[in-house]
């Protein structure tokens, strides 16, 4: 189930999200980057990758794993990745991926987002101002290039001091024109549309949703936080993630209580209230309808 980026309060995130967010771009100096770090939890069931109209690049900051991919309702892929491996997503449609860590040392990971006028920019340059970018997808690849820009844009993004924003942007650049010229080329046919919500708009809807768990779903908040009509939203929100928001967060609300089923020992009924259930017998039945089994059997007990 998707995470994603989001978050309510630093406290609050710590119990929401598989693992810590760490740290996350704030002020002028990222305008063109939405990068975070986190430190992910040991074992991930199914993480939900939207498609958003900007790549997204995972780099792999510590730590190593088996991580599994798979379009909607396909087949499994692994790749076995460690420090230095990265990921470079750029489908136009959602997918979901899986891992569990190896050893003991923390599974730490960097999420960033390039803008587009950014790689508009990098591309005109590169490959003519006519050109219609395509970029390549990568899993668990390594690129010396390619780290070496990301690590000092981490060093900024972990420090406690202002971050300088000539200095981000130049790095974030030379990322893009990096980008181009290794994995872009110019798209030759028409592709399919790509996701409706830009990666900041959809990280401020999961963000809402997330702070909201125990909570009645209402469409109409979330569509005017991102200044669109309810079907517009909606519309959108279904491109980038492949669920409409009302089923989104209940997926959500169940990775939630997955968590919680997993890691405590607290009755059912606190873990239905916690994630907006007021009946054990109807968290039940939607926990066995979205996870395929029922709380009592996810937790191993008869």
């Amino acid at each position: 189930m998707a995470t994603g980026v989001r978050h309510s309060s630093s406290e609050a995130l710590d119990e929401l999200v598989p693992g810590t967010r760490v740290a996350a771009a704030k002020g002028r100096a990222w305008n063109d980057l939405l990068a975070q770090v986190f430190e992910r939890s040991h074992v991930q069931d199914c993480l939900l990758i939207p498609a958003v109209p900007e790549p997204l690049i995972v780099w792999i900051l510590s730590g190593s794993a088996v991580v599994e991919e798979r379009e909607l309702g396909g087949e499994w892929v692994a790749n076995r990745v460690c420090a230095g491996d990265f990921f470079l997503t750029n489908a136009p449609e959602p997918y979901e991926l899986k891992w569990t860590a190896e050893g003991d040392r923390p599974f730490s990971v960097m999420h960033l987002h390039l803008g587009l006028q950014l790689l508009q920019r990098a591309s005109a340059e590169v490959l003519g101002k006519e050109a219609q970018l395509e970029l390549q997808d990568v899993s668990g690849a390594q690129d010396e290039i390619l780290s070496a820009l990301l690590e000092p844009l981490r060093v900024e993004l972990m420090s406690s001091r202002e971050p300088s924003a000539m200095f981000v942007q130049g790095l974030a650049q030379s990322l893009a024109i990096h980008l181009v010229r290794r994995y872009g080329r110019v798209r030759e046919t028409e592709s399919r549309p790509r996701g409706g919500l830009p990666a900041f708009k959809l990280r401020r809807v999961t963000e809402l949703m997330e702070a909201q768990l125990d909570q009645e779903f209402h469409l109409a908040h979330l569509a005017r936080e991102v200044g669109l009509s309810e079907f517009h939203f909606g519309r959108a929100f279904k491109k980038s993630t492949g669920y409409t928001p009302s089923h989104f967060f209940i997926r959500l609300r169940m990775e939630r209580a997955r968590q919680m089923l997993r890691e405590t020992a607290r009755p059912i009924i606190e873990v239905a209230l916690d994630v907006g259930y007021t009946s054990a017998s109807h968290f039940a039945q939607v926990f066995r309808r979205e996870v395929g089994v029922t709380p009592r059997e996810y937790r191993g007990e008869t």
